[in-house]
C-alpha cells in the first residue's frame, strides 16, 4: 500500500511581474517521508515552501491537503512580533491557530526549545533564539506536514541534534518534512532530492 499523500502541488506557478520565481511545478509530499529542496540562492526554494504553507498565493496552479491534514511553516526570516516576549508570541499563535490549551501548548514548547519565559522582547533574543521560536511556533498544533526554509542555518549543534529528533518523530507518526537547506550533510537525511534552479526542477 502506497503511503498517504496529505499535501500536493499541482501546477503551481509564482511570478512577480514579467519575473517568474517559480515555474510550473508539481510535488506530492508522503506521510512518513522527508523531503529536501536543495539549489543556490534564488532557485525558488523559499518560494515554493511557502506555497506550499499557504502563505503565498501561486500564480497559477492549486495546493491540495489531505482532510485535516495541519501544516507547519517557519520561514528563513522571522516571523513572529518582535515586540511581544516568546511566550506571548507562542501563546497569540496557538490562539490564532485554535491550539487547545494554548498557554500549557506554549509552556511545553518554551521548554522543549530552551526560550525564556520572561517578558524580553523577541526581537532583542539571538539570532539562534528566534531560530529556536520560528521552529516552536511551527509545531503549534501538531502538524502532520512541517516545512521548514533553512532551518539550522542559526542552531547551535545541540539544537540541531534536537531540531532533527522531532523531525524523526514526526516521520515515525506519518507525518512529513520538507526543508529547504545547502548543506550536502543534511541532504543525507532525505528521502528525496529536489534540486531546483532558476525556478525550475532540474532534478528530483
Amino acid at each position: 500500500m502506497s503511503a498517504e499523500t496529505l499535501l500536493s502541488a499541482r501546477g503551481v506557478t509564482r511570478r512577480y511581474g514579467a519575473r517568474t520565481a517559480l515555474h510550473v511545478t508539481d510535488l506530492d509530499v508522503h506521510g512518513g517521508e522527508t523531503i529536501a529542496l536543495t539549489g543556490p540562492n534564488g532557485a525558488g526554494k523559499s518560494t515554493l515552501l511557502s506555497i506550499l504553507a499557504g502563505a503565498l498565493v501561486p500564480s497559477g496552479g492549486t495546493i491540495e491537503r489531505a482532510s485535516g491534514v495541519v501544516v507547519g511553516w517557519a520561514p528563513q526570516r522571522p516571523a513572529h512580533y518582535g515586540k511581544l516576549s516568546a511566550r506571548e508570541n507562542l501563546e497569540l499563535f496557538a490562539r490564532l491557530g485554535r491550539v487547545p490549551a494554548a498557554e500549557r501548548a506554549a509552556e511545553l514548547l518554551l521548554a522543549e526549545f530552551g526560550l525564556p519565559g520572561d517578558r524580553q522582547p523577541s526581537a532583542t533574543l539571538s539570532v539562534g533564539m528566534r531560530q529556536r521560536l520560528n521552529v516552536a511556533i511551527a509545531l503549534l498544533g501538531a502538524p502532520r506536514v512541517l516545512l521548514l526554509d533553512e532551518p539550522s542555518a542559526s542552531l547551535d549543534p545541540e539544537q540541531r541534534r534536537r531540531l532533527w529528533e522531532l523531525a524523526s518523530g514526526l516521520r515515525a507518526h506519518g507525518g512529513a518534512l520538507v526543508f529547504a537547506t545547502q548543506h550536502l550533510e543534511e541532504l543525507e537525511r532525505a528521502d528525496r532530492v529536489i534540486r531546483l534552479e532558476e525556478g525550475r526542477v532540474v532534478a528530483a
